[in-house]
């Protein structure tokens, strides 16, 4: 087993005794019938699977032949499959290379681990001329560590005075960028204001700046999760989908959290690339998604 497979195993326990101890609860000398497969689909839910999904799952399950004496290790494996049937469609490769600079723009609220990702993955991408633009600019804390992880990674850090116009501090970035020909910028971006609205607002008017230097930037707009968040996750994104148009999902804090399963409710109700998922705070603690890792993984399976 690889280290990330134990790593992802370890980060999911949270949510795999969940769903294990339930299904062990549910079909302990029970045989699968209408009232086990309504229990299964509570349990489904309850783990943030979401309505839509578990549904799903339950109806395939119904439709399945089981023999007689169907185990809880049997409900296991099939529910596992079912998952990754769910998830496959947001498993996606990240394609860089495009455009030069190419220009990732990081959103979420905050604690959803936006600075940490961008630095993580500022390692990953070594191999690149890349550079960081510290547009979270109320908050010190973010500028530091993002100034920190750029001196890690060698990339130069773009950052204001404390408070100071996020989005022309993009512009000022995305300038010294294309001057120096960097491949990748990196936006690190607020995640809370006064109210939701003046935070879309803010994003969006950092997206028609960007624009007045790259237009067809950004490129890629990324949404970094708490999968500690459950249900609410699901609500952000489909928030910051309708105001930024997002077109890729980090989840993050998947270890510290029994609600691993709404990354099937995500992938149910959105169908949004995932790209990463964090199971720590370390370098090697965020890799790519993969359904099958992913499901093998929320069953205890791996």
């Amino acid at each position: 087993m690889s280290n990330w497979l134990r790593k992802l195993g370890l980060g999911l326990q949270k949510s795999s005794n969940k769903l294990s101890s339930g299904i062990s609860g549910i079909f302990n000398n029970h045989k699968l019938s209408a009232d086990t497969l309504d229990e299964l689909e509570e349990l489904l839910i309850s783990a943030d699977m979401g309505v839509k999904a578990s549904a799903a799952i339950i109806k395939k399950f119904a439709s399945r032949k089981f023999a007689a004496d169907v185990n809880a290790a049997e409900i296991r494996r099939v529910l596992a499959q079912e998952i990754e049937n769910i998830l496959k469609p947001s498993e996606s490769q990240v394609i860089l290379g495009k455009h030069k600079p190419e220009v990732i723009l990081f959103v979420g609220v905050n604690g959803a681990g936006k600075t940490t990702t961008i630095g993580k993955l500022a390692a990953r991408f070594a191999d690149r001329q890349i550079s960081l633009i510290a547009a979270d600019t109320f908050r010190a804390a973010a500028v530091e560590q993002l100034k920190i992880w750029g001196e890690r990674n060698h990339c130069p850090v773009c950052s204001g005075l404390h408070g100071c116009d996020a989005a022309a501090l993009c512009f000022e970035g995305l300038n010294e960028a294309v001057s120096r020909g960097d491949d990748l910028v990196m936006i690190d971006t607020a995640g809370r204001l006064q109210n939701k609205t003046d935070l879309m607002n803010e994003l969006k008017k950092i997206i028609r700046v960007i624009r007045k230097v790259i237009p067809d930037a950004p490129h890629h707009t990324w949404l970094c999760l708490d999968a500690g968040t459950g249900q609410n996750a699901l609500d952000q994104v489909k928030t910051f989908y309708d105001a930024v148009g997002i077109n890729g999902l980090i989840i993050n804090k998947l270890d510290g959290s029994a609600k691993g399963g709404i990354l099937v409710a995500i992938a149910a109700e959105t169908g949004l690339p995932v790209y990463f998922i964090g199971v720590g705070e370390g370098l090697e603690d965020l890799d790519v998604f993969k359904a099958h890792e992913f499901s093998l993984g929320l069953l205890g399976e791996n």
